[in-house]
């Protein structure tokens, strides 16, 4: 049933809809918003990557028991 999913007839109506309901006045505007917004995922992304492989950049990252990495859990304030 589903075996051909996407079939060049089918974007086109999809397009043919999205002109429809947008209108032709407000497509270049959300087409601008929609690849500033991918811009700005890409670099979050990025960034959150370059954090994940220096983890010595940052601030001490958290122990398995909720502790700092540089502190013992008898150091910690217990919390009541």
């Amino acid at each position: 049933m589903l075996r051909n999913g996407l079939e060049p007839w089918h974007l086109l109506v999809v397009a043919i809809v999205f002109i429809v309901l947008f209108g032709s006045r407000k497509l270049p505007d959300t087409a601008r918003a929609l690849g500033k917004s991918m811009r700005i995922l890409k670099s979050e992304a990025k960034a959150m990557k370059t954090e994940d492989a220096a983890p010595g950049a940052g601030a001490a990252p958290a122990g398995p028991a909720g502790t700092a990495a540089g502190t013992s859990a008898a150091e910690q304030p217990t919390v009541r």
